[in-house]
């Protein structure tokens, strides 16, 4: 065996996208005359993902004349197949390098439905494989119990570095967000597969391209093919809801109304949000003082140090460390100061959140969220990404949640504090966005501007 399979083999093996990519590799390299269809049929064999569901649309798993070691053939099967333990631990889950967790399951069966599909116009069983069953489930299981969540929750990982054990951070649903993950990944890359002309890719090289990615500069705004951090935007670009509602509908065999499945949190405006845990964050030092929701402001900011915009989900858990770091030992706060934090990488980092007074904006943190930019921009703008994450899906999920009222004001962190923040030219760039307003100080309350 190789290094890679001598690391995941074992008892204690390491639930990481880019380990179970290589062992990918490795049997694709031991089978060089296989198709990558048959590559997935062994996958969903080793893991007993053959009912008659399954086969309705995939055929029947088989090896296909693929050689797999015992022991690779148990990585494999563990990796794939999913459940949730009584004790909250979720398996046949992996980390990936951009911070979230995927389900293998949902994303495999999405990709050999792409491979198999010989129709035009649309991939053959395509939604009832990745999303659609599983939330047909959910529903089902709402209506008899109008209490339980209908989705989730996400979780947290003993080790990011050396992820082994993905714990959730709540009671679990019929569907969690490693499955919903897993599933608009499995419809993204089996209509990628659909519409690419030419010969099939390797499984691997496609797991590689979509997962290990690497930005440039100009983070995702230059990105030309799909890429993990967009799989919401790029999921919302490729299903029609009614469709999906119709294929929820059809794999369940119950009768739901549309508009109900169309208003499913995952077509929501909501951002990806990294949690606090995924990025190694210290606890909160104290008891931390609950904000009085909805709140009235958003407070626009840019670190300055750091100084440089991070691409990467290593470089931006870093730089949250770093802040955090700076703001309670040298600062003497209790917690990392911004509510949220945007990364050019394609992502929301959680610091203080929806619920705990930031330490962000002095004399105003209870009135409004502090939400910061990584990176100086006094003669330079965000990522055009990173700037509509906040602009146009935190602002909106904010004021859907209950968390900010309708008509919030947005300002500059220099507005209501002295400051040069958040830089120049980001602070012009803001003066042009929705619900941007100036501060009274005779009344001490913000307005829009009358333009």
């Amino acid at each position: 065996m190789s290094g890679i399979l001598d690391i995941v083999m074992h008892s204690s093996s390491l639930w990481h996208m880019n380990d179970f990519i290589k062992a990918v590799e490795q049997l694709e390299d031991g089978n060089p005359q296989l198709a990558p269809l048959a590559v997935l049929r062994s996958l969903r064999g080793a893991a007993g993902l053959n009912d008659a569901f399954i086969q309705h649309f995939l055929g029947n798993a088989s090896s296909g004349g693929l050689e797999m070691d015992a022991s690779l053939s148990d990585y494999m099967g563990k990796a794939v197949r999913h459940r949730v333990t009584e004790d909250g631990r979720e398996q046949g889950v992996a980390l990936t390098s951009d911070g979230t967790t995927v389900a293998l399951k949902p994303l495999l069966l999405g990709i050999e439905a792409g491979f198999l599909s010989k129709t035009k116009g649309h991939v053959v069983g395509l939604y009832q494989l990745t999303l659609a069953k599983d939330l047909g489930l959910s529903f089902k299981h709402v209506h008899r119990s109008p209490l339980s969540p209908r989705l989730g929750p996400d979780g947290c990982w003993d080790n990011v570095t050396s992820p082994k054990v993905f714990t959730l951070s709540g009671s679990p649903s019929l569907i969690t967000t490693a499955q919903v993950n897993g599933g608009m990944d499995g419809v993204i890359l089996g209509m990628e597969i659909f519409v690419q002309s030419g010969h099939p890719l390797k499984l691997s090289s496609l797991l590689k391209a979509y997962y290990c990615h690497r930005l440039e500069n100009e983070g995702l705004d230059v990105v030309q093919h799909p890429i993990s951090p967009q799989r919401r935007e790029k999921f919302r670009e490729l299903i029609v809801p009614p469709l999906l509602a119709r294929q929820v509908v059809r794999s369940i065999n119950l009768l739901l109304s549309i508009k109900k499945v169309i208003s499913f949190i995952i077509i929501s405006d909501c951002p990806a949000i990294i949690p606090r845990c995924a990025w190694d964050a210290e606890p909160y030092r104290g008891t931390p003082t609950l904000l009085s929701l909805p709140l009235s402001f958003m407070y626009i900011h840019h670190t300055s140090t750091p100084s440089q915009p991070c691409l990467t989900f290593e470089q931006c858990a870093a730089d949250m460390r770093s802040m955090q770091r700076f703001h309670q030992e040298d600062r003497g706060w209790d917690d990392i100061g911004y509510s949220f934090v945007a990364g050019s990488d394609g992502y929301i980092y959680e610091g203080r959140g929806w619920h705990w007074q930031g330490a962000h904006t002095y004399g105003h943190n209870s009135r409004g969220y502090g939400v910061a930019f990584i990176g100086d921009y006094s003669s330079r703008l965000p990522s055009q990404h990173s700037m509509g994450l906040v602009r146009d899906q935190l602002a909106s999920c904010a004021v859907g949640g209950g968390r900010l009222v309708g008509n919030f004001t947005l300002q500059g962190h220099r507005q209501v504090v002295n400051t040069l923040c958040p830089g120049d030219a980001f602070y012009k760039e803001i003066q042009g966005w929705e619900h941007f307003g100036v501060w009274d100080s005779v009344t001490s309350s913000g307005h829009y501007v009358d333009t």
